[in-house]
């Protein structure tokens, strides 16, 4: 089964659009895991046990495990523990690859073969040609930024190229020709719902990866209704801080649940 098949059955058959982002940082753990050298791995495991009946993907973020001596193998054992205890739930690696094509042919590697992720984030600035070595793994998904949900954002993404914003430029050349397999996806930020609303008419319906709900202020009911797509479906809307960290004690885990479950019936509310 192909990423893509893989998520379409997902927000189906769990009724979910949430994504859950795991960003582990340690300093915000519940005590019990102060001396635990396996913090990475065992903390999120418990998160990811206890939201994946909410989830329609899981969202590991590399940097915060690459941080960390060890840490690689604990996200390494993370996406092999999800991909065993929950197989139906695709697992997106947030590494945001793009590189030259030798390079990035090591980097599809580190994230298909190594690591054993369904979909991979990407920057598209370099070119198809970045680009083609993780088209390739043409059962992975590749999920391109084009939008993101930064205050930044406008700084390029909105600079004006023939007359279209250059996130145009990008959403059309993705959807068109690089997608000639239909792995592909689009990160779009929840910060900027009227350009959600352009790219889903420019793309169709592809499927969106929408962070920037709750922390960084991304209204849920303007995702929503400027990002479904006409089946109601076609998003990942992703949370970490709001979930994984809605309880620094014992109760971690159930916490996170709740945290999940309410979140993903408020996104079902405006579907």
């Amino acid at each position: 089964m192909t990423f893509i098949e893989k998520l379409r059955a997902r927000w189906r058959e769990a009724n979910s659009l949430l994504c859950v982002g795991l960003d582990p940082d340690p300093a915000k753990f519940p005590d019990r895991f102060v001396n635990d050298v396996d913090a990475l791995f065992a903390f999120c495991r418990d998160i990811a046990d206890a939201t994946a009946e909410y989830a329609c993907a899981f969202k590991p973020q590399i940097a915060y495990f690459a941080a960390h001596n060890d840490g690689e193998t604990q996200l390494q054992r993370l996406i092999a523990h999800l991909n065993g205890a929950h197989p139906d739930v695709p697992v997106i690696l947030d590494a945001k690859r793009g590189d030259i094509g030798s390079t990035a042919q090591q980097y599809a590697c580190e994230a298909f073969e190594r690591f054993g992720a369904d979909a991979v984030t990407l920057n598209p600035y370099m070119g198809r040609d970045s680009a083609d070595p993780f088209l390739q793994y043409n059962d992975r998904g590749c999920v391109f930024l084009c939008h993101t949900s930064n205050p930044g954002a406008r700084d390029f993404q909105e600079l004006l190229v023939d007359g279209a914003p250059l996130y145009q430029h990008v959403a059309r050349t993705i959807a068109g020709e690089w997608n000639g397999d239909g792995n592909c996806a689009l990160v779009v930020g929840a910060t900027f719902p009227e350009e959600l609303k352009v790219i889903r008419g420019l793309v169709g319906d592809m499927p969106l990866l929408i962070p920037g709900v709750g922390a960084q202020g991304g209204d849920v009911e303007a995702v929503v209704r400027n990002g479904r797509s006409a089946d109601g479906t076609g998003l990942m809307i992703n949370s970490s801080r709001g979930i994984l960290y809605a309880s620094r004690g014992e109760g971690y885990a159930e916490a996170a649940a709740d945290a999940a479950k309410s979140l993903r019936d408020q996104i079902n509310r405006y579907r």
